[in-house]
């Protein structure tokens, strides 16, 4: 499963029961995420666009069906750029524009590598020197401090288990995702596992991204997974147990959602709706009305389902419980 791009499902329904199903799961509709492509249709039942993704038509002898851009044939890769603008960039532009995120976090450049041109290449230099952090701004604030990759694809922003224009594999400890980042900084301030887990749970809970595409969503939390099971192990010698493996995929499954980002809505499900009243002639006359928000471009005015998404250190209302819902678009106030 580890050092490659493709992560395999059945590999990780083997080895993590209950894990796939909750990495399929969607928390806004309570069913699980959808395919919201055609580009599945031709195997059959179960894989048309409005589909919910199930176990068994991604796993057994369907256990291909789900793999990285890099491994798609070219053919699929042109119309998923023509018909979704699905453009996936390289990891030296990902790792240069979130180093501009950490130089205005820092105050200073160059904390985590350093960017050079080798052999003609964009690339960059690991700093192998633990990171510095001053009183005023603490390796947990780094931690706890929220970051959000909009339409994510695989999430390369987030985590650079591969680059996604080469499929090359990169270690952790020269990876350059946001998340990478929170999880090198818990590596070098934590020594038992409790207190690396701990601080590990608050790194995913402050790390938010959205896709429309149910394939990429499922790749981009399958990557964010691993990731975790990768640098728990880099750490002390072997894997996470199963409880905290299965809480990890229960944190990415309410902060990596599927959602239109135009609309704040899971996607399609804005509508026309239908009424008929009889007139004074005894003619049924049905009336169509659009919907307001898809007719005025307002976000707030959509008759779809609006994504819900989980505020983790405020508490919910109805429950008093730490992990506040809210939809989405009310972080537009």
């Amino acid at each position: 499963m580890y050092n490659n791009a493709d992560i395999l499902e059945n590999e990780i329904l083997e080895k993590y029961p209950g894990v796939l199903e909750a990495l399929i799961r969607d928390h806004t509709t309570q069913k699980n995420i959808f395919w919201a492509t055609d580009n599945y249709e031709h195997l059959g039942n179960g894989y048309k666009f409005n589909c919910e993704i199930q176990v068994d038509k991604i796993s057994g002898e369907n256990g291909t069906v789900i793999m990285p851009r890099v491994k798609k044939n070219k053919e699929l890769q042109q119309s998923r750029v023509r018909e979704m603008a699905e453009v996936f960039t390289p990891s030296w532009i990902c790792n240069a524009q979130n180093n501009l995120i950490d130089n205005a976090w820092f105050g200073r450049e160059n904390v985590f590598n350093r960017e050079i041109n080798k052999d003609g290449i964009k690339t960059w230099e690991t700093n192998q020197e633990s990171i510095a952090f001053s009183k005023d701004k603490d390796w947990e604030a780094y931690v706890r401090d929220k970051r959000l990759e909009m339409t994510c694809g695989e999430a390369p922003y987030i985590t650079s288990r591969y680059d996604t224009t080469t499929g090359e594999f990169i270690p952790v400890e020269n990876r350059i995702g946001l998340l990478d980042r929170k999880l090198r900084v818990v590596y070098e301030n934590c020594n038992s596992s409790g207190e690396w887990l701990k601080a590990a749970q608050q790194a995913y809970m402050s790390i938010y991204a959205f896709e429309w595409q149910g394939d990429s969503l499922l790749l981009a939390r399958e990557a964010m997974l691993i990731t975790f099971i990768e640098n728990y192990t880099k750490k002390f010698g072997k894997e996470p147990l199963q409880k905290s493996i299965t809480y990890i995929a229960y944190i990415i499954s309410w902060n990596v959602w599927q959602m239109d980002g135009l609309k704040g809505t899971i996607p399609n499900t804005c509508e026309v709706k239908t009424s008929s009243e009889t007139n004074l002639f005894g003619e049924v006359e049905v009336k169509k009305t659009p919907c307001e928000g898809c007719k005025t471009d307002n976000i707030k005015k959509h008759n779809g389902i609006y994504a819900i998404i989980k505020d983790w250190a405020n508490k919910d209302k109805s429950t008093g419980k730490k992990g506040r819902k809210l939809r989405y678009i009310d972080l537009l106030n």
